[in-house]
């Protein structure tokens, strides 16, 4: 990737999709891309991640939401497991997370939902703690003990 002149748009994607889903994931995908997959990444980087990602008119919480919900809804688990990462570093509440998932059982069924809920319940501890967040959403270093 680095020999290629890249868009002003890719760039913007690719540190976007950095920004969301984390640079180690982003750098893990790019790696491991060979030469036969590589335009598949470049599609999603310069178009998904750069030319609708970056579009103003939802904020990057809204947008992380959005995403959950339509990949609940097709029914894809390791896609949820992607974004999940992306939402909590967006501002999406565990809570949030949750009540999505519930409220997509109503609109997408209850396999959708379940196996959502299945990958949500697995992957979130450790997003958590990469994250240094908590069940709240807040930062685990600012995390006060009730007084006793």
């Amino acid at each position: 990737m680095a020999t290629k002149e890249r868009s002003k748009q890719f760039k913007a994607g690719l540190a976007l999709r950095k920004k969301v889903v984390g640079p180690d994931y982003v750098a893990k995908s790019l790696k491991s891309t060979d030469e036969f997959w590589m335009p598949f990444q470049e599609l999603i980087t310069e178009h998904g991640w750069g030319a609708v990602w970056t579009r103003p008119g939802l904020t990057p919480k809204m947008r992380s939401m959005f995403t959950l919900a339509f990949c609940i809804a097709l029914n894809r688990p390791n896609e949820v497991k992607i974004h999940l990462r992306g939402a909590i570093r967006n501002g999406v509440t565990p809570l949030e997370v949750r009540e999505l998932i519930i409220h997509a059982f109503l609109y997408c069924g209850g396999p959708a939902s379940r196996d959502a809920f299945h990958v949500v319940k697995s992957a979130l501890p450790e997003i958590l703690a990469q994250e240094n967040k908590t069940m709240e959403g807040k930062s685990a270093g600012r995390v006060r003990k009730a007084k006793t």
